[in-house]
C-alpha cells in the first residue's frame, strides 16, 4: 500500500489525539459516578442495616425485660412451692420428734416388736392414735368428709392419713382411712428406715385426686440422728387448692400467663397442676420429644427461658425453676403475643419511618445529580456503540481468516453443543453455519463421532480446571491435545480425521469449552499405508535374497524379525522402534549377498541400506547390533548408549543363532537359548530385552507360535 500523502496523515493524527484528549475526562467521570453509586448503595445498605439492628436489638431488650420479669414471678412461686413441701416435712417431724412416741417405740424394740409383752400396750397405742388423728386433721393428712354417706356396711377405700410403722414395715398405729403401705409406700418407708427423708411423689389416688406423701425416720430417745431408725412415721394427703393455689401470683393481670408444675415420666411430660384450659391436676401427658416444646425445655434446663411452644401449640415466653428435692420443674409462661405484641407495634412504626428517612434521602440524591448522569451516559452510549462496531468489525475479520481455512474449526461446550463452527465444518455437515449454533454433535456428524469426541473433550476440560486450579503458567497450550482417528463413513469407506483440542476458558456468556480444529487426512494416510506396504514388500524381498543365500536357512531372516518385533511390543516400544527392529534384524544378514568377510556382513548390510528411506533408525541399529552391555564391542558402546532397537536385534539374533544355527545342526531348545541368554545378560545382552523374551515365551504363547523355527 502507497504512503498516504504528508497533508493527509497530519489531519488525522490531530483527529486521534483529540478522541484520546476526550476519552481521558469521559473515564475519569464514569469512574466518579461508578463510585458515587457505589457510595450512595453502601449508605442505604448501612442505614437499612442500622435500621433493623436497631429494632432486632429493642426485641432482644424487650425480651430481656420479659425474662427478668418471669423469673420473679417463677422465683417466688417456687419458694411457696419449696415451703409448702417443708411444712409437710415438719408436721411428720412433729410426730418423730415426740417424746412418749419415741419411748413407746424403745420399749417396742426392747420387747422385739412384740406388743402382748407391754403392761399397758393398749393404752399406748390408743394415745398414739389419738396423737397421729389430731395432727392428721390439722395439718391436711385427713381426708375430707364425704358429701354423700356411704351404706354403714360399705368400708370406705384409704385415701389419706398418717401411719407408724415398725423396723420391719409392718404398721403399729395407723388413722381411719389410711392407704395401705403397698408398691408407692413401701419403698418410702424402706428409704426413710435408712436415715432418709423420703417423699411419695405425685400420684393419682383411690378416688383419682393427686395424692403424696412425706416419710421420716422414728428414733428411740437415746439414738442418734442419722442412724437406721426404728420405726417410720408415714404420712398420706390429697393435693388440692392448698398447693395448687401458690402457683396463681397475685396481683396478675394478663391474660394468657399461667405457672403450672411438670415432670419427666419415662418419654412423657407429665402435667401435675391444673392448666388454664381447665384440664385438671395428672390429666394431660404430652411426648417429651414433641418439637419445640415449652414444657420438654423446662425440664431440660430448669432456669433457662426461651421462645417456645406451650401444651395448646401457642407461641409463648418461657422460664422455668427446679423444686428442691423433687422431680418436678416449675414452668412460668406468657404468650408472646400479649408480651410484645406493644413492643412490635411501636418497633414497626420505628422501622417505617427510619426506612421512608433512608429512601427520601436517597431519591433526593439521585435527583440531583440525575440529569448530569444522563448526560454522561448518552455519551457513554455512543462510545459503546463504536465499539460494538469495532469488535464486530473484528468479528468479521476473525471469520474471514476462519473461512478461508480448509479444516473444520468448530467450538464446543461441556454438553457438545456447538458454540462457533467455520463455513466449511458446516458444509461438510450439509447445513447453514448459523444453523449449526446450538445443536449437538451427535445430531450433526452423527453419534459415533460425537461419541469419540465427547470423550476426548470431557478428558480435556477436567486436566484444564485442574491445571487452572493449580495455577499452571500457560495452561492451555500445556492441556491441549491432538489426536488421529479411523472411522467409517455412511458409505462404510475408511475417514482418517485428525483433531487438535484446545480449551476455552469460560466467561460471562459462555461456559468452558473446546475449540477443536479437524482435518481430513485420509488421503495423505493412504498414501502413507501404501508407502509402508511397499517398504514391506522390500523388506520381504531382501530377506528372500538373504535366506537363498545361505543353504538351509528358509525363511529364517523373517522368523528372526518376527522374534523382535514380538521382544519390541512386549517392551512396549512405540510402532517405529518396533519397525525398527523388525526390519534391522530381517536385513542384518543382507551383506552375505555381496560380502564374503565373516563377522563384517552387518557393516556391509548397513553401507548397502544408506539410500533407503526408513522411518526409523534402522541402519544405525544395524551398525549397533554387534555392540556389548559391557562395552567390549567394535564400537566401544555400552549400557543405554546402544540404541535399544540395537540391543532387540542383538538378542533376537542370538536367540535364532541358538535355536537355528546357520552352519551347524546341533539346534538348542527354546529353554535352553534362554538360559544360554540369561547367562550371558549384563556382559552381551541387555537383561531387560532378555526377560521380555522370555516373558513371551512363557506367557505370551511364543513357544507354541514359534515351534515350527525348530522344525526349518
Amino acid at each position: 500500500m502507497a504512503d498516504l500523502p504528508e497533508e493527509n496523515a497530519e489531519p488525522e493524527k490531530k483527529d486521534l489525539d483529540a478522541e484520546a484528549a476526550d476519552e481521558t475526562p469521559k473515564g475519569k467521570v464514569n469512574r466518579v459516578v461508578g463510585i458515587s453509586v457505589l457510595v450512595l448503595i453502601l449508605v442505604v445498605a448501612s442505614g437499612i442495616f442500622f435500621s433493623f439492628q436497631f429494632v432486632e436489638n429493642e426485641r432482644l431488650r424487650a425480651l430481656n425485660e420479659w425474662q427478668i420479669r418471669l423469673g420473679i414471678v417463677a422465683d417466688s412461686r417456687a419458694a411457696e412451692i419449696n415451703e409448702w413441701v417443708e411444712e409437710n416435712f415438719n408436721t411428720i417431724a412433729e410426730i418423730t420428734e415426740n417424746a412418749s412416741l419415741q419411748l413407746y417405740m424403745d420399749v417396742l424394740v426392747e420387747a422385739e416388736g412384740d406388743t402382748e409383752k407391754l403392761s399397758d400396750a393398749a393404752a399406748q397405742e390408743g394415745y398414739l392414735r389419738n396423737l397421729l388423728v389430731a395432727i392428721a386433721d390439722r395439718n391436711g393428712f385427713a381426708p375430707e368428709a364425704p358429701v354423700q354417706e356411704t351404706n354403714s356396711n360399705v368400708e370406705r377405700a384409704g385415701i389419706a392419713g398418717i401411719a407408724l410403722v415398725g423396723s420391719n414395715s409392718n404398721p403399729i398405729v395407723v388413722t381411719p382411712e389410711m392407704p395401705p403401705l403397698g408398691r408407692l409406700l413401701a419403698p418410702a418407708v424402706a428409704k426413710a428406715l435408712d436415715g432418709v427423708p423420703a417423699t411419695i411423689d405425685m400420684y393419682k389416688g383411690s378416688t383419682n385426686q393427686p395424692t403424696m406423701g412425706f416419710a421420716l425416720p422414728v428414733y428411740g430417745v437415746h439414738q442418734d440422728q442419722g442412724a437406721k431408725g426404728l420405726g417410720v412415721a408415714i404420712g398420706v394427703r390429697v393435693i388440692g387448692d392448698d398447693l395448687f393455689n401458690l402457683l396463681k401470683q397475685p396481683g396478675d393481670t394478663s391474660e394468657t400467663s399461667e405457672t403450672y408444675l411438670v415432670r419427666k415420666t419415662g418419654n412423657s411430660v407429665e402435667y401435675l397442676s391444673p392448666l388454664r384450659d381447665g384440664t385438671a391436676a395428672l390429666q394431660r401427658t404430652m411426648a417429651y420429644e414433641t418439637a419445640n416444646l415449652a414444657a420438654s425445655f423446662a425440664l431440660d434446663k430448669p432456669s433457662g427461658f426461651g421462645v417456645k411452644r406451650d401444651y395448646a401449640g401457642e407461641e409463648v415466653l418461657v422460664t422455668s425453676r427446679p423444686i428442691a428435692g423433687l422431680p418436678w420443674v416449675l414452668v412460668r409462661k406468657i404468650s408472646r403475643a400479649e408480651a410484645l405484641s406493644a413492643n412490635e407495634s411501636r418497633l414497626q412504626t420505628i422501622l417505617v419511618v427510619f426506612i421512608l428517612v433512608i429512601v427520601g434521602m436517597t431519591v433526593g440524591m439521585i435527583a440531583v445529580w440525575r440529569h448530569g448522569t444522563s448526560l454522561r451516559a448518552a455519551a457513554a452510549a455512543e462510545k459503546f456503540r463504536i465499539s460494538s462496531q469495532r469488535f464486530e468489525n473484528i468479528s468479521k475479520f476473525m471469520r474471514v481468516i476462519s473461512n478461508s481455512q480448509p479444516t473444520h474449526i468448530v467450538a464446543v461446550d461441556g454438553t457438545t453443543t456447538y458454540t462457533y463452527s467455520n463455513d466449511p465444518a458446516a458444509e461438510a455437515a450439509g447445513i447453514e453455519t448459523a444453523d449449526m449454533m446450538g445443536k449437538t454433535m451427535a445430531s450433526v456428524i452423527g453419534p459415533v463421532k460425537a461419541k469419540f469426541y465427547a470423550d476426548v473433550n470431557k478428558e480435556l476440560l477436567a486436566e484444564f480446571e485442574q491445571a487452572e486450579k493449580d495455577g499452571m503458567e500457560n495452561s492451555v497450550q500445556q492441556t491441549r491435545k491432538a489426536y488421529v482417528k479411523r472411522f467409517e463413513n455412511e458409505q462404510g469407506e475408511l475417514e482418517i480425521l485428525k483433531s487438535d483440542h484446545i480449551p476455552l476458558r469460560g466467561d460471562r456468556d459462555y461456559p468452558p469449552g473446546i475449540l477443536m480444529v479437524i482435518d481430513d487426512i485420509t488421503e495423505f494416510s493412504q498414501e502413507q499405508v501404501k508407502s509402508e506396504n511397499r517398504l514391506q514388500q522390500l523388506v520381504a524381498t531382501l530377506a528372500t535374497v538373504i535366506d537363498d543365500t545361505d543353504d538351509g536357512s528358509t525363511e529364517r531372516s523373517t522368523q528372526a524379525g518376527e522374534v523382535a518385533r514380538a521382544i519390541a511390543q512386549e517392551l512396549e516400544c512405540e510402532k517405529t522402534d518396533v519397525d525398527t527392529a523388525e526390519f534391522a534384524t530381517t536385513l542384518r544378514y543382507l551383506g552375505t549377498a555381496v560380502s564374503s568377510t565373516e563377522g563384517q556382513e552387518y557393516l556391509t548390510s548397513a553401507n548397502l541400506l544408506e539410500r533407503v528411506d526408513f522411518e526409523g533408525p534402522v541402519v544405525e541399529t544395524i551398525r549397533q547390533s554387534a555392540e556389548m552391555m559391557d562395552g567390549s564391542g567394535p564400537l566401544n558402546l555400552s549400557g543405554d548408549d546402544i540404541l535399544l532397537t540395537a540391543r532387540i536385534v542383538a538378542v533376537a539374533d542370538a536367540f535364532m543363532n541358538q535355536c537355528r544355527p546357520i552352519d551347524s545342526s546341533a539346534r538348542l531348545s527354546f529353554e535352553d537359548a534362554g538360559n544360554w541368554l540369561l547367562q550371558n545378560s549384563g556382559t552381551i545382552y541387555d537383561r531387560k530385552v532378555v526377560t521380555a523374551l522370555l516373558t513371551h515365551l512363557e506367557n505370551k504363547g511364543g513357544v507354541e507360535n514359534w515351534s515350527h523355527f525348530l522344525a526349518g
